[in-house]
C-alpha cells in the first residue's frame, strides 16, 4: 500500500491511534500480572466473556447497516434504531440478574463476582453504544476520532486497574477500569453526532421502523451468527472456570490478552478502512475480488512472522516477561497460534457475507462451528487435560475458518461475475 492513497492514510491513522491503545496495557501487563494473581484475572476474563456474548448482538448488529444506506438521514436512523435496542437489552440484563444472580454464582464458582456481575448490563450497554458510534465516524470517514478514542480508552483503562490493584486485592480493579474506559470512549465518539442538531431534529419513529425492516437480514441472520460466534470464541473460559479453575482462565485469558492484542492493531484498524472502501467499491459496481485478495496478501505478510516467533518463544518469553508463575499462559499461546493467526486474517474481513447478502450461510457455518467446538471441548473436560482441550479447541476453529476464507472469497468473485453478466 502506498502511503499517497487515501486508503492508506486511513489505515495509518487508525492504526497509529490503536497501536497506541493496544500498547498500553501491554505495556503495564507485567505490572499488572505482579498486582493481581491468576485467578483475578480468571475473574475478568468471565466477566468479560459474559459482556461479549451480550454486547455483540445487543443492537441486533445494525450497527453493520450503518454503512449501507446513500442518505445521511437513513444512516442515522439505524443508528438510533441500534440505539433504542440497546437500551432494551441492558434493562433485561439487569432484570434477569436480580432474579437469576444466585444461580450464575453457583454454576461458575465465581464468588467474587456476587456483587461485579451488576456492572453487566452497564458494560454491554457503552459497548453496544461504542459499536454503533464507531461505525458512524466510520461512515463519516473520522479516523482520527476514532483513534483518539481508542488512545482515551487504554489510558483510562490502564490508570485504573494500576491504582485500584494497588489499594484493593481481587478482580476489581480490572473490571472498574473497563467500565469506566469504556465510557471515556464513547464521549469522544458521541459528539460527532449529538452535537449536530439537525440529526436530532430528524429523528423519527416511522423512519427508524422503515429501515429496521429494509436491513432486517442482519438481525435475522447476523444476530444468531454472531452469538453462536461469539459463544464458540468464548467456550474455553466457560469451560475452564466451571471444570477447571478461575487460574486456568487467567493463564488462557492472558495468553489472548497479549498475543491477540498486536496483531489486532493492523487487522482492527485495516477491517474499518476495508469495510468502508469496500462497501464503496460494490456501490460503484468495481472489482472487490481483487482488491480483497490484495488486502489479505498485505495483512498477511505483516502479521505471520510475528504469529511464527510467538509460536517458537512464547513459554519463555512469558515467564521472563510476567514472572515464571505465569509461564503455562505461554504453553497455552504455542497451542491456540495457528487460530489466533487465522482469526485475525477472517475478523479483517468479516464484512463479506453482510455485503454480498450470504448472512444465512454464515450463520449456518457458525452453527456448525459451535457444536463441533462444544464437542472437542467436551472430550478435553472428559479426559480432564486443558492441553487436549485448547489443542482441540485450536484445530476445529483453525479449520473452520479457512473453510470461510474460501467461500469469502468465492462470495466476492461470484457477485463480480453477476455485474459482468448485467
Amino acid at each position: 500500500m502506498k502511503l499517497k492513497s487515501e486508503f492508506s492514510r486511513n489505515i495509518l491513522t487508525l492504526m497509529t491511534g490503536t497501536t497506541i491503545a493496544q500498547a498500553i496495557p501491554i505495556v503495564i501487563s507485567p505490572i499488572l500480572t505482579r498486582i493481581y494473581t491468576p485467578e483475578d484475572f480468571g475473574v475478568f476474563a468471565f466477566f468479560i466473556s459474559i459482556v461479549a456474548i451480550f454486547s455483540s448482538i445487543s443492537s441486533a448488529r445494525y450497527e453493520q447497516a450503518i454503512l449501507l444506506p446513500i442518505s445521511e438521514e437513513d444512516a442515522f436512523h439505524v443508528f438510533a434504531l441500534g440505539l433504542i435496542l440497546i437500551s432494551f437489552m441492558s434493562l433485561f440484563l439487569f432484570l434477569f440478574i436480580v432474579m437469576f444472580k444466585g444461580y450464575i454464582i453457583q454454576i461458575f464458582h465465581t464468588q467474587e463476582l456476587s456483587l461485579y456481575i451488576y456492572f453487566v448490563p452497564i458494560t454491554v450497554f457503552f459497548i453496544g453504544l461504542f459499536n454503533l458510534l464507531s461505525y458512524f465516524n466510520n461512515r463519516k470517514k473520522l479516523y482520527t476520532d476514532m483513534a483518539r478514542a481508542s488512545v482515551i480508552k487504554a489510558v483510562v483503562l490502564a490508570f485504573v486497574q494500576i491504582i485500584i490493584g494497588f489499594v484493593k486485592e481481587g478482580a476489581s480493579g480490572l473490571i472498574t477500569a473497563q467500565v469506566l474506559s469504556q465510557m471515556f470512549a464513547n464521549i469522544q465518539l458521541a459528539k460527532n453526532i449529538f452535537i449536530k442538531k439537525k440529526f436530532i431534529n430528524i429523528f423519527n419513529l416511522k423512519e427508524i421502523k422503515r429501515v429496521a425492516v429494509e436491513h432486517n437480514n442482519f438481525p435475522k441472520y447476523q444476530v444468531p451468527h454472531t452469538l453462536l460466534s461469539t459463544a464458540s470464541s468464548n467456550l474455553p473460559v466457560y469451560i475452564f472456570t466451571a471444570f477447571f479453575s478461575a487460574s486456568i482462565t487467567g493463564f488462557y485469558s492472558l495468553a489472548i490478552r497479549i498475543i491477540f492484542a498486536p496483531m489486532m492493531i493492523i487487522a482492527g484498524s485495516s477491517a474499518k478502512v476495508y469495510n468502508e472502501h469496500l462497501s464503496n467499491l460494490h456501490k460503484n459496481q468495481k472489482d472487490t475480488y481483487t482488491f480483497s485478495v490484495n488486502f489479505l496478501k498485505g495483512l498477511s505478510l505483516k502479521i505471520l512472522p510475528f504469529i511464527v516467533l510467538v509460536s517458537i518463544f512464547s513459554p519463555e518469553l512469558f515467564a521472563f516477561i510476567f514472572g515464571e508463575a505465569w509461564r503455562e499462559a505461554g504453553v497455552y499461546t504455542r497451542i491456540l497460534s495457528p487460530w489466533l493467526f487465522l482469526n485475525v486474517i477472517i475478523a479483517s474481513i468479516a464484512f463479506i457475507p453482510s455485503l454480498v447478502e450470504k448472512q444465512k450461510k454464515a450463520f449456518q457455518v457458525s452453527l456448525v462451528q459451535f457444536f463441533l467446538v462444544l464437542g472437542v471441548l467436551g472430550i478435553g473436560v472428559t479426559w480432564g487435560s486443558v492441553y487436549i482441550t485448547l489443542l482441540g479447541f485450536s484445530v476445529v476453529n483453525s479449520f473452520i475458518l479457512l473453510y470461510n476464507l474460501i467461500w469469502f472469497l468465492d462470495a466476492l468473485k461470484s457477485s463480480k461475475k453477476q455485474k459482468r453478466m448485467l
